[in-house]
């Protein structure tokens, strides 16, 4: 059952797509917790599936059933869309966190679908440095598939 929503980064939402060591627990998330993303979401894991489909990983079959895993997916959250504040967030928070920019338009999106108030609001990731960054930012960074060395 859905408890509430989160934020879901790229990251956390691709063992939904592809089996991983993460995607019972990731599954098991996604029962409590409905994704909100960024709009570029569903390209950044389609770039995933790709390039594990490019080094083998994925053969044939399984890229395809990656995709209609992800289209399914996509139907059912909420995407937090571009705009100039969102893109204006995302340089504030290129000066103040070590984030790449696709990150940092990440967790401009988050900033803008929490209202500027993320303390307690969760964050889904497996990116160390977008979850530091989100932490730090006052997030409740969950974490299913984060290899913290």
């Amino acid at each position: 059952m859905i408890r509430g929503t989160a934020f879901w980064d790229s990251s956390a939402l691709i063992p939904l797509c592809v089996q991983e060591r993460a995607s019972n627990k990731v599954k098991t998330l996604a029962k409590q917790f409905a994704p909100v993303v960024w709009w570029a979401t569903t390209v950044e894991i389609h770039s995933a599936i790709a390039r594990l489909h490019r080094s083998g990983k994925l053969d044939d079959a399984g890229r395809q059933a990656a995709l209609n895993r992800l289209s399914v997916l996509s139907r059912g959250w909420r995407e937090v869309l571009p705009s100039d504040k969102l893109r204006d967030q995302a340089g504030v928070l290129l000066d103040t966190y070590s984030l790449r920019a696709a990150d940092s338009l990440q967790l401009a999106s988050a900033m803008i679908w929490c209202q500027q108030r993320p303390a307690r609001r969760r964050f889904v990731c497996s990116d160390l440095r977008l979850c530091e960054a989100a932490a730090q930012a006052g997030f409740a960074i969950v974490s299913p598939g984060l290899a913290i060395p």
